[in-house]
């Protein structure tokens, strides 16, 4: 997801998707642990990116 696309949910949305992206994190780890190839290889990165972008609108909405 774009900064743009995660800047306009709703902090119950973010933290739903926060959620998502972190069970669809471990079930990636595990896929890997297992030596299963993954589907896509660069999924990995792309979920830790957006849910540090997640993680940072989080904390920007906390602050005020």
């Amino acid at each position: 997801m774009k900064f743009k696309e995660i800047k306009g949910l709703a902090k119950i949305e973010l933290e739903a998707k926060h959620a998502e992206l972190c069970t669809e994190l471990i079930k990636d780890y595990a896929q890997v642990a297992t030596g299963t190839i993954p589907k896509s290889p660069g999924k990995i990165n792309n979920t830790k990116k957006t849910l540090a972008r997640i993680k940072t609108i989080l904390r920007l909405v906390e602050a005020e």
